[in-house]
């Protein structure tokens, strides 16, 4: 087996919904530390291996791949003993990827990265009532993607719910999904907890998050 490197920041959810799926193919991997709050992403060994600088990054032989969606798909398809994570039935591997660029380009991007961005680098410390609005259209999609079903994209666990799980225990530092409009999110949430893996890969990252931002003290528009 070749050699896997991921860099990353356990805060960062695209990092950890990685390391969950390293766990989940078991696979041995080295972990290198990147201090986005010191600016280490923007050194040029790094930027080297993303141009974008973000994280998290994995290499593995000759391929340096950045982007979690992009890492979570190669790392199933490369080592995945079966296809269960990532469907290789062209329609079940549409919605799996439909639930990802949802991930991609809204739950994480518009909606986490927009409140966190602000007070992790620009010194922010007023969230503006909007910007929490936004967590709870993403819970009311969440909801309706479950469905009947117990996982985001269908009756088994997939990729798509690293790449969800990392991004709505995040948004929950902002916005609880309540219990009594979100029933099908909590259930999934306690569904996901008990994955042998989850408190190494996620739970540890995700209470380092949460500590990260709450010591900003940031306050919520009234």
């Amino acid at each position: 087996m070749s050699k896997i490197t991921l860099y990353g920041l356990e805060a960062s959810p695209p990092t950890r919904s990685c390391l969950l799926v390293l766990k989940a193919l078991e696979l041995p991997y080295d972990f290198v530390q990147v201090n986005l709050l010191a600016g280490e992403q923007l050194q040029p060994e790094f930027l080297q291996k993303n141009p974008q600088h973000t994280v998290p990054v994995v290499e593995d032989d000759d391929a340096c791949i950045w982007d979690s969606h992009a890492i979570l798909a190669y790392l199933v398809g490369k080592y995945g003993t079966t296809d269960a994570l990532y469907p290789k039935d062209y329609a079940q591997s549409a919605i799996v990827d439909q639930r990802l660029h949802y991930d991609s380009g809204t739950m994480f991007t518009c909606t986490l990265r927009a409140l966190t961005r602000p007070i992790l680098f620009l010194g922010e410390t007023v969230i503006v009532q909007s910007k929490i609005d936004a967590v709870v259209e993403v819970y009311d999609s969440v909801e309706t993607f479950l469905g009947d079903n117990d996982y985001v994209a269908g009756p088994e666990l997939t990729i798509a719910d690293f790449s969800y799980i990392t991004t709505i225990c995040s948004l929950m530092v902002f916005v609880e999904p309540d219990a009594s409009k979100y029933p099908k999110i909590n259930a999934w949430l306690e569904r996901m907890k008990e994955l042998p893996y989850y408190e190494e890969a996620n739970g540890v990252g995700a209470a380092q998050f949460e500590a990260m931002l709450k010591s900003k003290n940031f306050t919520i528009e009234a």
